[in-house]
């Protein structure tokens, strides 16, 4: 798989908020489907689903102990996504250096 295909896939299973719930969970720990769909309003199906993009993007792993299933945070896509988004950072700095200068001139106050 190409690596604009996995920041595809990455933003995709990222852009709905019960995924990134379910991935916030799982930075604490393991867990396994019922422990990860208690938070939710909706039938353990659905979260399933959820949790299937959620494999399909790389970004979690289940494993088989007996008969529960639990499931793993897996990094790897989200430091992928962290490189990528490393690249615009100067641009976001030049943006919050240009707001801290509009600030302090606005209390009448400067660096110079």
């Amino acid at each position: 798989m190409s690596n604009s295909t996995e920041l595809n896939n990455t933003f995709s299973a990222l852009a709905n908020a019960t995924r990134r719930a379910i991935l916030a969970r799982l930075a604490t720990g393991d867990a396994t489907v019922n422990e990860l769909a208690t938070p939710f309003d909706m039938s353990l199906p659905a979260v399933s689903k959820h949790i299937k993009i959620l494999e399909k993007a790389g970004l979690i792993t289940q494993g088989q102990e007996a008969q529960y299933r639990p499931c793993a945070i897996n990094a790897v896509p989200l430091e992928a996504l962290a490189s990528w988004t490393e690249q615009y950072r100067h641009i976001w700095e030049a943006r919050f250096d240009r707001m801290d200068n509009c600030l302090k001139l606005m209390k009448g106050t400067t660096d110079e």
